[in-house]
């Protein structure tokens, strides 16, 4: 069973992750890759949440397979983040290569810090 809970959080975390990168993508005109910060960040977020509602005691070991490793999994992409980061470099833009690094990082972290301290403030 908890396999199948995996590969359903991933069928829709896949599609979900191509959709907002595209659709992110396509309204900035540069780059930068807006589209995989936008996914990695969400699913910082979202990852976050589920973890301070399961310290909490409010998300079962099912939503955590559920949501956490297969839509997150899916959702976010620590590839395309370290290809897209590399590809700006080589093409000379390192000044957002080294933007997209530590954005990234950061505003990741600070993402997962926020979804946890907001599922513990409601759950606890």
């Amino acid at each position: 069973m908890n396999w199948v809970l995996v590969i359903v959080g991933g069928m829709v975390g896949a599609p979900l992750r191509y959709l907002t990168d595209r659709a992110v993508q396509a309204r900035h005109d540069s780059g930068f890759p807006w589209g995989t910060f936008t996914v990695n960040v969400v699913g910082c977020l979202v990852l976050g949440a589920l973890t301070g509602a399961a310290t909490a005691g409010a998300a079962s070991s099912h939503l955590q397979l559920l949501l956490g490793t297969g839509l997150c999994g899916a959702l976010t992409t620590y590839s395309t983040f370290s290809y897209e980061t590399l590809r700006l470099a080589e093409n000379g833009a390192r000044p957002q290569a080294a933007a997209n690094a530590i954005v990234s990082v950061a505003a990741g972290l600070g993402a997962a810090f926020a979804g946890v301290a907001a599922a513990q403030s409601l759950w606890s």
